[in-house]
Order: structure tokens, then sequence, then C-alpha cells
């Protein structure tokens, strides 16, 4: 995870749950009918959506919504502009329509791409780039009153994509203003157009591959006056992946742009990365004669090792010849050295050799100590070590600091003992019989029984695969990658949650870090061209672990290190609720949860949500198929 590192100091492996913190739905949610309704209907072309397409598509936000404003706007079914002011006096969003776009007539070329949902960004509170989904490009001026005013008309053509006509569809991610006094808008679409097929892909992979191209647009400021007629648009560079990006940024301290998205973006000169397919033999290996599948022997780890509540057992296996005089042992505070010289390897074996590597967390030196047993008349023995923990009641994840990464130590599951086995099990009898009997099961005086939000989420087997894994892609203002970019779009990671629409300009992103989620934010550049880091500023515990139980989550999003929010889709009767998870500090056992109802059976599915912040806090607006719903003051 390079570029990611987690501050350690941040983490809290004591953190136990959550705990329901109750918000008044009566005082905080306020629902608003819709006169001009939006929808999720888009006419598709004659060839089936791909997966990513279609995965994009569930978790499009239909609503844009201008920073530090409180104005947000979106398309309706009937093609029409709504601008939404939330901030009047009377506390009642009003609903304008500010502008018509126009509507394209079905033709045998236009039926053979997908149009995309109608999309939008604010460059600023005034002015908005709209897209109809069809190929066109509307920058509009928002009055204070009134309809809004035709600042340009643009279409997205690329003679590369067949020798079609037709604009391409595509949706406008981000607006924003460079340094050098332009405006610049990123865009992405579907690439229609042939490439030469990979020899190592199957027919069935290559006729199902989909690709997908990102645009950076330039329009000059002021924006000249033009006539209703489109006009081609300016394209400065562009980009080609695998997926629809999950985020776009611009970068103004490094005059650069980053896309974050489930592939790397290579300039469409370039050759894209090569992808692996397995072969038939690699997914179902079937045996042949003399063969014996069962063969090979995995790979013994180093060393075994098991924890208490106050020390660390860690067992290194070595040949039962070792005199004791080979063996070198020093501890530190922070790290140990083990050295085993003289003695021969043995195949299968690995001798353990660490140089005063950083261990998971602080030692007592002056009670730990290492003992040998060569095991009588065995071929091996046991090197022992017995660490007593500095921070008594602080469960290690691994012995080693750097375990589990690149170029770090490997990665050694702990060892549980029999009397810890026990310990657990009679535990966990104890936890199903309080189940049983309707007694408080958590000794925290929290009342009878399972808690009614928990009625129907417990699952026996919990799915830890949440998140996505995105790569970081960094392009120049000319389109070039920076000097410094190489290997940045190579090291994945897993994100759970990007910024909440609204909340304010700077790049952060939840990062999945075991069961957790670490909230990074990205550094301000002390000079253009130099190389971002990223800071790990907070962390959500056992994030990954909760939102694996949502099983119909449509968006996740968070604001600053405050809270991530996990918003259900909301189609079915009864109605989507909104997961709150708030930030801990480190050492905290126990953090706070909310939940409140977004959809109320009638509001229909959740289709976008923003947020702005007054005077008396952040205020979420949730737009759904039939209603405005608004979450006022929540943290």
């Amino acid at each position: 995870m390079s570029g990611f590192t987690p501050n350690r100091a941040l983490l809290n492996p004591m953190f136990e749950g959550y705990k329901l913190e109750v918000i008044a739905q009566e005082d905080s949610v306020t629902r608003f009918g819709l006169q001009y309704r939006p929808s999720q209907v888009a006419n598709s072309g004659r060839s089936p959506l791909s997966f990513k397409e279609v995965q994009s598509r569930i978790t499009h936000n239909h609503l844009a919504m201008a920073n530090n404003s409180g104005r947000c706007l979106y398309v309706d079914s009937e093609h029409r502009v709504i601008l939404v002011d939330l901030t009047n006096d009377s506390h009642t969003p009003s609903f304008n329509v500010v502008y018509e776009l126009a509507t394209s007539i079905s033709s045998p070329e236009t039926e053979q791409v997908h149009r995309e949902y109608p999309s939008a960004a604010f460059l600023d509170a005034g002015t908005a780039f709209v897209a109809d989904g069809q190929g066109a490009l509307y920058i509009l001026a928002l009055p204070e009153g009134g309809t809004a005013k035709l600042l340009g008309y643009f279409e997205l053509s690329d003679s590369t994509q067949t020798t079609r006509s037709t604009p391409t569809p595509f949706r406008i991610h981000c607006a924003t203003r460079t340094l050098d006094g332009e405006a610049v808008a990123l865009l992405s679409s579907r690439f229609y157009g042939e490439e030469e097929p990979d020899a190592s892909q199957t027919h069935w992979a290559a006729s199902h591959a989909a690709r997908f191209d990102v645009w950076a647009a330039r329009f000059a400021l002021p924006f000249p006056t033009q006539v209703d007629v489109p006009t081609s648009l300016d394209i400065i560079w562009r980009r080609r992946g695998q997926d629809v990006p999950i985020s776009m940024e611009y970068d103004n301290s490094r005059k650069c742009y980053l896309l974050v998205g489930s592939s790397v973006y290579h300039d469409i000169d370039q050759p894209a990365p090569p992808s692996y397919e397995p072969s038939p033999d690699e997914i179902a290996p079937i045996p042949r004669a003399n063969e014996k599948l069962d063969a090979a022997t995995p790979r013994m780890p180093s060393y075994s090792w098991t924890q208490t509540s106050d020390s660390v057992t860690v067992a290194f296996p070595l040949p039962a010849t070792t005199p004791k005089s080979n063996i070198k042992v020093t501890f530190s505070h922070k790290t140990l050295t083990v050295h085993i010289q003289g003695t021969s390897h043995v195949e299968g074996v690995p001798l353990p050799r660490y140089s005063a590597t950083q261990l998971w967390d602080g030692i007592q030196t002056s009670t730990s100590f290492w003992t040998w047993d060569r095991e009588g008349e065995h071929s091996f023995g046991l090197l022992t070590l017995h660490l007593d923990k500095q921070n008594e009641g602080t469960r290690w994840m691994h012995v080693f600091a750097s375990a589990g990464t690149t170029a770090g130590e490997e990665e050694v599951p702990e060892t549980l003992d029999p009397s810890e086995l026990h310990l657990i099990r009679e535990s966990l009898e104890k936890y199903t019989e309080a189940l049983r009997s309707g007694e408080d099961m958590s000794g925290l005086g929290l009342g009878r029984g399972a808690p009614s939000l928990a009625q129907g989420e417990v699952d026996e087997e919990v799915d830890f695969s949440i998140g996505r894994v995105a790569f970081l892609t960094w392009v120049g203002e000319d389109g070039r990658s920076p000097m410094w970019s190489s290997g940045f779009g190579d090291s994945a990671c897993s994100v759970l949650s990007t910024d909440l629409p609204g909340s304010g300009a700077g790049a952060s992103i939840v990062v999945k870090n075991g069961i957790d989620g670490v909230l990074f934010v990205l550094d301000e550049a002390q000079a253009v061209g130099s190389q971002p880091t990223w800071t790990h500023v907070a962390t959500f515990s056992a994030l990954a672990f909760v939102l694996a139980s949502k099983q119909d989550t449509r968006f996740t999003y968070h604001v600053s290190s405050k809270a991530v929010l996990a918003f259900e889709n909301g189609s079915r009767d009864r109605g989507g609720n909104v997961y709150i998870y708030r930030g801990g500090r480190p050492g905290q056992t126990w953090a706070k949860q909310s939940v409140l109802k977004v959809g109320d059976g009638s509001a229909g599915s959740l289709l976008g949500v923003g947020t702005f912040k007054t005077a008396q806090g952040h205020t979420i607006v949730c737009l759904c198929e039939n209603e405005l719903v608004m979450m006022h003051n929540i943290f």
C-alpha cells in the first residue's frame, strides 16, 4: 500500500465496538415532495452494458452540490435543469427550472452507443457545467432568480471511435479553475473504437472487455459569447483505462490531476498494461498420468507465535545440533535481533535472521528472555522468545511492525494455544446462553436481548472483501505523467469511502487497513513538482467489518474526520437508512453510531447525496425519486 502508511499511534487495537447514539428522527429530518422528479432510467444501446458500466451507474450521484454553498442541482426526467436553493430564510428549499436541455432524436447511429445519466458539476456557486448524457455539454450562469444564461454549448466528438458522426456520450466528474486562469472539466466515456485484441485473451473476454476514456476539456475565462450551435470541446489530454473513475480531483499545489479508479489510466499512445488471465488448467487442475497434485509441500513459516494480555511468545524451529553458543538474541525497547551462527541450513526450514527489526509494539527488556530446548532425540529444537509487553492489554496484530507489507517481513498468523481456545469457547457459551435467556449479554447495562437495530442483521459469515480496489494515476496539466509519478499507479489500495460532495475542497480518502478504515489527507505541496504525500489523520475502527454487514449500500462517503455515512438504496418498501459511524480517539474502546431513516416508503430510491455547512453544523441533502430529504445538524 505504497503512499498510505498508517500511523500506529492513531490505530486502536483495543477497540470493541459501536454504541448507538439516538438522534430524534422528527427533529432532524424534513421531507419535501418533488414537483420535478429525477429518473434513473437511461436509454441504452443495442449491446448489453458491461459489468463495470452497471456498477458505475448504481453508484452514480445524480445530485450536484456546490462547495461551501447551499446550492445544488439535478436534471429531471423531462431534461430540465432544476436548481435547488437551500439557504433561504424560510428553511424551505426552493426548486426552480433554470434551463431545458435539448432532446436528441434516436437514430440507428445513436442506438449503437449507451447513453449516460445526465450529470453536472459546479465551477463555483454561480456557474455550472451540465452534461445531458448524450454527448452535449452546457455551461450555465446561475442567477439568484429566474432562468440561467447559456455561456457555452459544446459536443464531444471523437473521429477515432468508428466513422459515426454522432457525439460521444460522457459523464462530467468535476470542473475546476487552474492556476493559469482557465477552466478545465474532467469527463469520462466508454471507448467504442477498435483496438487490436490481446492475444492472451479468450474470445469471450475480448468480446466483453470494455475500456473507458478520461478527457480533460479546456475553456477560456471569461467564457466567450457563443451562439446556440454546438462547437467541439478543446481536449488538452486523454487517458484510457479499464473502469469508470471513482473520483477525480485537481491539485492546485502540484498543478496535477489525480485520477482514482480500479484501473491505471494510461496515455492512449501507449499500450495498456497487460492483464493476466489464468488458463483452464490453472483454474481447475486435472491430474495427469503419474502426477500427484498434493505432492508440493507448502512453505513453512519462519516461526509461530501466541500472546496473552501481558506477553508475546515466539518460537523458532532450529536444528537440534545447534549449540547454544551459536544463538545470538538481543532485545531492545522497540526492536529484536536474532542471529544463528555456524549452523547449516536445513531444506524447508529457514533459519531466523533479524537485525534490529522493528516489533509491533514496545517490550520490557528487563523481564524478556529466551530459552533453547533441543527436544532430546528429535531433529529440531525450539528457540523460544518470551517478550513482556510494555503496554499491557494491547493486542498485537503481528510480531513485527512490517509484517505483511511489500518490502517487510512475512505475515505469520497468530497460533492460539489450548488454554486460549478454552477461554474463547467459554465466553461464546456464555454469550449464546445470554441470547437465549434475554439477559444483558454485554455487561454494560444496555438492556435485555439484542438491540432492535441488530435484529435480522447478524450473519454467521461476514464478508471481509468490502472496499473497492483503486489505483492512483497522476496526470500533469499538459497530459504527461509527472517525473515523480513512476510506480504510483502500480500500487493498489482498498477504498472504503470518498469525500461527501459539497464538504469542501481538498482530497481525502478512507483506506481499508485490516478491518479498520484509515483516513488519509493529501498534503499540500511545498513547491510545484514535489511528490505527493498522504497523512493519516484519523481512524474509523472496525469500519470495514460493519460496512460488510450492509446488504443494500449505494453510497459511502465521509465528512473529514467527523463521520463516515453509509446510505442504503431504499428501493424496498421499508425505505432506506443512513448509518453514521463517528471517529474515535486512540485508546477509546467504543465509538458512536447513529441511524436515520432516509426513505419512508414513499420517497422511492435514493439517487444522490450532498452536504453544506451552516452555523449550526452540517446539513445532509438526499435526493430521492419522489422527495428531497434534509437532515439537519447531524454533526
